[in-house]
């Protein structure tokens, strides 16, 4: 095999095995991903119980129930609401007609279980995609995010 040839063959496995790895790690972090998704999306094409992901919009007014360490509320883009149960502690700027993001699992009967909650930090804030959500949806009151 010439020079040319030995050089070549290197840099075809070098770029097997960079695809390879590639691979493995896309593949490792297909499980660890979490998609965004408003409550209309939701509804619209509901995920598989086991998809884990992140619910946001805003917090309906007068849907917060406590009962001891657990909280129901629903989260609400204008067009639709999706019921979630917590088990836990709120952040302190958790209240009604507040921005939230929920991440968790939505199971088979359409209630939403979060293992934790966000709330916006402070009243300019709003996640981008719960901002655009809430602009199409012709319910948007806030700055230019």
């Amino acid at each position: 095999m010439t020079r040319k040839g030995r050089r070549l063959a290197l840099i075809a496995i070098a770029g097997v095995v960079l695809a390879a790895s590639a691979g493995l790690v896309l593949s490792a972090l297909n499980d660890t991903i979490v998609f965004f998704s408003g409550p209309t999306e939701l509804v619209q094409t509901p995920p598989p119980p086991d998809k884990r992901l992140r619910l946001g919009g805003l917090v309906e007014t007068g849907s917060v129930a406590r009962s001891g360490a657990s909280v129901r509320f629903e989260v609400t883009d204008g067009a639709h609401k999706i019921p979630v149960v917590f088990s836990g502690l709120l952040p302190d700027l958790f209240r009604e007609g507040q921005g939230v993001i929920a991440e968790g699992r939505l199971g088979a009967d359409g209630v939403f279980t979060a293992d934790s909650v966000l709330a916006k930090h402070d009243e300019t804030y709003m996640p981008k995609e719960v901002a655009d959500t809430l602009k199409k949806q012709g319910t948007w009151k806030g700055g230019t995010n």
